[in-house]
């Protein structure tokens, strides 16, 4: 099949008055059967949509990359170990 490693996001889906709130909940990998493996970040409660759309570059969490050290920021020492007494 040609779906086969397509990535995909999970998405939740919340009506609340007339709007619609969309909030990332996970992720999923197509199989080469086609089945669809799932890894759910949060677990829906209530009422809601849940929809697996196709992964699109505009999906990529900034949360997921680190932002970059600050200038000032220094490393933590290591702490010294003890050494054995005789």
């Amino acid at each position: 099949m040609e779906t086969s490693g397509k990535m995909k996001v999970v998405w939740l889906i919340t009506e609340r008055g007339d709007r619609s709130y969309w909030t990332r909940i996970g992720f999923g990998n197509v199989n080469r059967d086609g089945s669809i493996n799932l890894a759910l970040s949060a677990m829906p409660l209530g009422p809601g949509k849940i929809q697996v759309r196709d992964y699109t570059p505009r999906d990529a969490d900034p949360q997921e990359t680190p932002p970059p050290p600050s200038p000032r920021a220094r490393p933590r020492p290591e702490p010294a170990l003890a050494e054995p007494e005789l």
